[in-house]
Protein backbone atom coordinates (compact mmCIF):
# COMPACT_ATOMS: atom_id res chain seq x y z
CA UNK A 1 0.00 0.00 0.00
CA UNK A 2 1.37 3.45 -0.99
CA UNK A 3 -0.98 5.76 1.37
CA UNK A 4 -1.26 9.22 0.48
CA UNK A 5 -2.12 11.69 3.42
CA UNK A 6 -4.06 14.90 2.82
CA UNK A 7 -4.56 16.85 5.92
CA UNK A 8 -6.00 20.88 6.78
CA UNK A 9 -7.25 21.70 3.33
CA UNK A 10 -9.03 24.50 4.84
CA UNK A 11 -11.37 25.44 1.78
CA UNK A 12 -7.59 26.02 -0.33
CA UNK A 13 -8.65 24.17 -3.45
CA UNK A 14 -5.41 25.24 -5.39
CA UNK A 15 -3.32 23.54 -2.90
CA UNK A 16 -5.24 20.46 -2.73
CA UNK A 17 -5.49 19.99 -6.75
CA UNK A 18 -1.88 20.60 -6.15
CA UNK A 19 -1.17 17.73 -3.72
CA UNK A 20 -3.68 15.60 -6.00
CA UNK A 21 -1.53 15.91 -8.67
CA UNK A 22 2.14 15.39 -7.43
CA UNK A 23 0.65 12.02 -5.57
CA UNK A 24 -0.58 10.78 -8.48
CA UNK A 25 3.01 10.90 -10.35
CA UNK A 26 4.04 8.76 -7.16
CA UNK A 27 2.14 5.92 -7.64
CA UNK A 28 -0.19 6.13 -4.83
CA UNK A 29 -2.51 3.28 -4.44
CA UNK A 30 -4.91 4.81 -1.37
CA UNK A 31 -5.85 8.02 -0.25
CA UNK A 32 -6.91 9.52 3.54
CA UNK A 33 -8.11 12.80 3.93
CA UNK A 34 -7.75 13.89 7.37
CA UNK A 35 -10.04 16.66 8.17
CA UNK A 36 -10.40 20.29 8.40
CA UNK A 37 -11.77 20.71 4.99
CA UNK A 38 -13.39 23.96 5.14
CA UNK A 39 -12.46 27.00 7.49
CA UNK A 40 -10.42 30.13 6.28
CA UNK A 41 -10.01 29.61 2.82
CA UNK A 42 -12.39 30.94 0.20
CA UNK A 43 -13.82 27.86 -2.21
CA UNK A 44 -15.69 25.33 0.45
CA UNK A 45 -18.29 24.02 -1.70
CA UNK A 46 -15.94 23.46 -4.41
CA UNK A 47 -12.99 21.58 -2.01
CA UNK A 48 -15.91 19.60 -1.02
CA UNK A 49 -16.83 18.83 -3.85
CA UNK A 50 -13.57 17.20 -5.17
CA UNK A 51 -13.58 15.76 -1.66
CA UNK A 52 -16.84 14.24 -2.24
CA UNK A 53 -15.60 12.70 -5.48
CA UNK A 54 -12.79 10.95 -4.01
CA UNK A 55 -14.65 9.44 -0.98
CA UNK A 56 -16.92 7.79 -3.48
CA UNK A 57 -13.89 6.15 -4.90
CA UNK A 58 -12.36 4.89 -2.04
CA UNK A 59 -10.62 7.72 -0.35
CA UNK A 60 -10.65 7.39 3.69
CA UNK A 61 -12.12 10.67 5.33
CA UNK A 62 -12.26 11.63 9.18
CA UNK A 63 -13.75 14.88 10.60
CA UNK A 64 -11.61 18.18 11.83
CA UNK A 65 -12.39 20.59 13.99
CA UNK A 66 -13.59 23.30 11.58
CA UNK A 67 -15.54 20.63 9.74
CA UNK A 68 -17.66 20.47 12.68
CA UNK A 69 -17.93 24.39 12.96
CA UNK A 70 -19.66 24.43 9.44
CA UNK A 71 -22.45 22.22 10.62
CA UNK A 72 -22.65 23.99 13.41
CA UNK A 73 -21.34 27.43 13.63
CA UNK A 74 -20.93 29.37 17.42
CA UNK A 75 -23.11 31.39 18.33
CA UNK A 76 -19.49 33.80 19.22
CA UNK A 77 -16.24 34.19 17.34
CA UNK A 78 -14.21 33.23 20.77
CA UNK A 79 -11.28 32.13 18.28
CA UNK A 80 -9.19 32.86 15.33
CA UNK A 81 -10.72 29.25 13.90
CA UNK A 82 -14.03 30.37 14.51
CA UNK A 83 -14.16 33.53 12.52
CA UNK A 84 -15.04 31.93 9.13
CA UNK A 85 -17.57 29.18 10.24
CA UNK A 86 -20.36 31.54 9.71
CA UNK A 87 -19.99 32.42 6.29
CA UNK A 88 -18.53 28.55 5.36
CA UNK A 89 -21.80 27.37 6.55
CA UNK A 90 -23.55 29.89 4.40
CA UNK A 91 -21.73 28.37 1.09
CA UNK A 92 -22.58 25.14 1.26
CA UNK A 93 -25.48 22.44 0.41
CA UNK A 94 -27.26 20.03 1.55
CA UNK A 95 -25.30 17.11 -0.09
CA UNK A 96 -21.73 18.83 1.78
CA UNK A 97 -23.58 19.02 5.36
CA UNK A 98 -25.29 15.21 4.56
CA UNK A 99 -21.24 14.36 4.35
CA UNK A 100 -19.85 16.22 6.93
CA UNK A 101 -21.93 14.54 9.42
CA UNK A 102 -21.27 11.55 9.33
CA UNK A 103 -17.36 11.50 8.99
CA UNK A 104 -15.65 9.55 12.14
CA UNK A 105 -13.32 10.28 14.18
CA UNK A 106 -10.43 7.82 13.38
CA UNK A 107 -10.17 5.42 11.11
CA UNK A 108 -7.85 2.51 10.65
CA UNK A 109 -6.47 0.93 7.85
CA UNK A 110 -3.48 -2.34 7.97
CA UNK A 111 -1.28 -1.14 10.48
CA UNK A 112 -2.62 2.69 10.16
CA UNK A 113 -4.62 4.91 12.59
CA UNK A 114 -5.67 8.06 11.34
CA UNK A 115 -7.11 11.25 13.30
CA UNK A 116 -7.10 14.66 12.73
CA UNK A 117 -5.75 15.60 16.21
CA UNK A 118 -4.91 13.26 18.66
CA UNK A 119 -5.70 9.82 19.16
CA UNK A 120 -6.14 10.41 22.93
CA UNK A 121 -9.73 11.87 23.10
CA UNK A 122 -10.03 13.04 19.48
CA UNK A 123 -13.21 14.69 19.99
CA UNK A 124 -11.42 17.22 21.83
CA UNK A 125 -9.15 18.13 19.39
CA UNK A 126 -5.71 18.03 21.14
CA UNK A 127 -2.60 18.94 19.48
CA UNK A 128 0.21 16.59 18.91
CA UNK A 129 2.86 18.99 19.32
CA UNK A 130 5.41 17.54 21.87
CA UNK A 131 6.83 14.37 23.18
CA UNK A 132 4.43 13.99 25.67
CA UNK A 133 1.64 14.81 23.32
CA UNK A 134 2.62 12.19 21.04
CA UNK A 135 3.08 9.51 23.72
CA UNK A 136 -0.61 10.47 24.89
CA UNK A 137 -1.61 9.81 21.18
CA UNK A 138 0.44 6.74 20.42
CA UNK A 139 -0.96 5.10 24.12
CA UNK A 140 -4.07 5.43 22.95
CA UNK A 141 -3.79 3.76 19.34
CA UNK A 142 -2.31 1.07 21.07
CA UNK A 143 -5.35 -0.23 22.66
CA UNK A 144 -5.70 -1.73 19.05
CA UNK A 145 -2.08 -3.57 19.15
CA UNK A 146 -2.30 -4.13 15.43
CA UNK A 147 -1.23 -0.16 15.14
CA UNK A 148 2.16 0.73 14.09
CA UNK A 149 1.62 3.82 12.63
CA UNK A 150 -0.42 6.81 13.72
CA UNK A 151 -0.91 9.64 11.04
CA UNK A 152 -2.55 12.73 12.14
CA UNK A 153 -2.90 16.52 11.10
CA UNK A 154 -4.38 19.83 13.05
CA UNK A 155 -0.81 21.33 14.09
CA UNK A 156 -0.37 22.44 10.45
CA UNK A 157 3.54 21.46 10.83
CA UNK A 158 5.36 18.42 9.57
CA UNK A 159 6.95 16.21 12.71
CA UNK A 160 7.53 12.76 13.19
CA UNK A 161 8.04 11.06 16.74
CA UNK A 162 9.41 7.52 17.41
CA UNK A 163 10.60 5.49 20.23
CA UNK A 164 13.88 5.85 20.59
CA UNK A 165 16.50 2.94 22.30
CA UNK A 166 16.31 3.38 26.38
CA UNK A 167 13.96 6.66 26.52
CA UNK A 168 10.45 7.64 25.34
CA UNK A 169 9.87 9.29 22.38
CA UNK A 170 12.11 11.33 20.12
CA UNK A 171 11.36 14.27 17.98
CA UNK A 172 12.37 14.04 13.95
CA UNK A 173 11.84 17.27 11.48
CA UNK A 174 11.79 15.60 7.82
CA UNK A 175 13.45 16.65 4.45
CA UNK A 176 10.66 17.20 2.23
CA UNK A 177 11.01 14.62 -0.36
CA UNK A 178 13.69 12.76 1.59
CA UNK A 179 12.35 9.13 2.37
CA UNK A 180 12.32 8.15 6.11
CA UNK A 181 12.23 4.49 7.19
CA UNK A 182 9.60 3.53 9.58
CA UNK A 183 9.59 -0.24 10.32
CA UNK A 184 7.32 -1.26 12.30
CA UNK A 185 9.12 -2.75 15.31
CA UNK A 186 9.58 0.54 16.27
CA UNK A 187 6.33 3.17 17.63
CA UNK A 188 5.56 6.21 15.21
CA UNK A 189 3.33 9.24 15.63
CA UNK A 190 3.41 11.73 12.37
CA UNK A 191 1.70 14.98 12.13
CA UNK A 192 1.37 15.76 8.35
CA UNK A 193 1.17 19.06 7.81
CA UNK A 194 -1.40 21.08 6.22
CA UNK A 195 -2.24 21.42 2.56
CA UNK A 196 -3.88 24.56 2.55
CA UNK A 197 -2.22 26.92 5.35
CA UNK A 198 0.97 25.84 6.24
CA UNK A 199 2.39 28.12 9.26
CA UNK A 200 6.25 27.93 8.92
CA UNK A 201 7.06 30.95 6.66
CA UNK A 202 7.33 28.46 3.62
CA UNK A 203 4.28 28.88 1.29
CA UNK A 204 4.17 25.67 -0.58
CA UNK A 205 1.34 22.77 0.29
CA UNK A 206 2.38 19.85 2.43
CA UNK A 207 1.23 16.26 2.35
CA UNK A 208 3.10 12.69 3.27
CA UNK A 209 3.00 9.18 1.74
CA UNK A 210 3.63 6.37 3.61
CA UNK A 211 4.51 3.03 1.77
CA UNK A 212 3.22 0.11 4.37
CA UNK A 213 5.50 -2.25 2.13
CA UNK A 214 8.87 -0.74 2.12
CA UNK A 215 8.38 0.89 5.46
CA UNK A 216 9.03 4.17 4.78
CA UNK A 217 7.31 7.78 5.39
CA UNK A 218 7.95 10.58 2.56
CA UNK A 219 6.98 14.13 3.35
CA UNK A 220 6.17 16.43 0.68
CA UNK A 221 6.15 20.05 -0.25
CA UNK A 222 4.42 21.37 -3.20
CA UNK A 223 4.42 24.78 -4.96
CA UNK A 224 0.65 25.90 -6.08
CA UNK A 225 -0.55 28.90 -7.13
CA UNK A 226 -1.48 30.43 -3.69
CA UNK A 227 -1.66 34.28 -5.06
CA UNK A 228 -4.96 32.73 -7.06
CA UNK A 229 -6.03 30.97 -3.36
CA UNK A 230 -5.40 34.63 -2.41
CA UNK A 231 -7.61 36.33 -4.54
CA UNK A 232 -10.37 33.80 -3.81
CA UNK A 233 -10.21 34.84 -0.28
CA UNK A 234 -10.24 38.80 -1.12
CA UNK A 235 -13.22 38.16 -3.45
CA UNK A 236 -15.37 36.10 -0.91
CA UNK A 237 -14.68 39.53 1.34
CA UNK A 238 -12.93 37.02 4.18
CA UNK A 239 -10.54 38.93 6.62
CA UNK A 240 -7.59 40.23 4.68
CA UNK A 241 -4.99 38.06 7.38
CA UNK A 242 -6.24 34.72 5.76
CA UNK A 243 -5.41 35.69 2.26
CA UNK A 244 -1.78 37.25 4.00
CA UNK A 245 -1.73 34.27 5.77
CA UNK A 246 -1.38 32.34 2.49
CA UNK A 247 1.03 35.00 0.73
CA UNK A 248 3.63 34.47 3.61
CA UNK A 249 3.23 30.64 5.18
CA UNK A 250 2.22 32.23 8.53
Amino acid sequence: MRLALFSDIHSNLQAFEACLAHAQAQQITHKALLGDFVGYGGQPAETLDLILQLHGEGALAITGNHDRMAVIPPTENITLGSSTAQWTHEQLRPHHFDFLRQLPLTLTLEDVLIAHGSAHEPERWRYVDSEMAARSCLDAAHKDPSITHVFVGHVHRQTLYYQGTGRGLMTFTPEPGIEVPVPKHRQWVATIGSVGQPRDGDTRAMYAIYDSEQQRLTFHRVTYDHAAAARAIRSAGLPEYFAERLESGR
